[in-house]
């Protein structure tokens, strides 16, 4: 059903989207001045862990989709912003495909 609608109504995948919007503001946040910082990187927690596997973080997902995208050493490239945009470019052209 799901499939049938999206190639009759031509809507993009959704997770898709997401992936590539976490992926530009990732490297809006990393080119963010230090008074600005969002502290998405620096986050410690005190006090015991819970029990289980511990829980994942956001950057454990935008991680992983530049893992799966090939991209290497993504922190120096998100401070160049015509790397990364090249890099995001990449990325829309490869999700559009899956």
């Amino acid at each position: 059903m799901n499939e049938e609608l999206m190639t009759r109504y031509k809507a993009p995948d959704i997770v898709n989207v997401i992936k590539i919007l976490r992926l530009e503001w990732l490297g809006n946040v990393v080119r963010m001045n230090e008074t600005r910082s969002v502290k998405i990187f620096e986050g410690k927690l005190e006090g015991r862990r819970g029990r289980g596997r511990p829980r994942l973080r956001w950057i454990n997902d935008v991680e992983d989709d530049l893992r799966k995208l090939g991209v290497k050493r993504w922190r120096t490239k998100a401070l160049e912003g015509e790397e990364w945009a090249s890099i995001i470019k990449e990325a829309k052209a490869k999700l559009k495909g899956a």
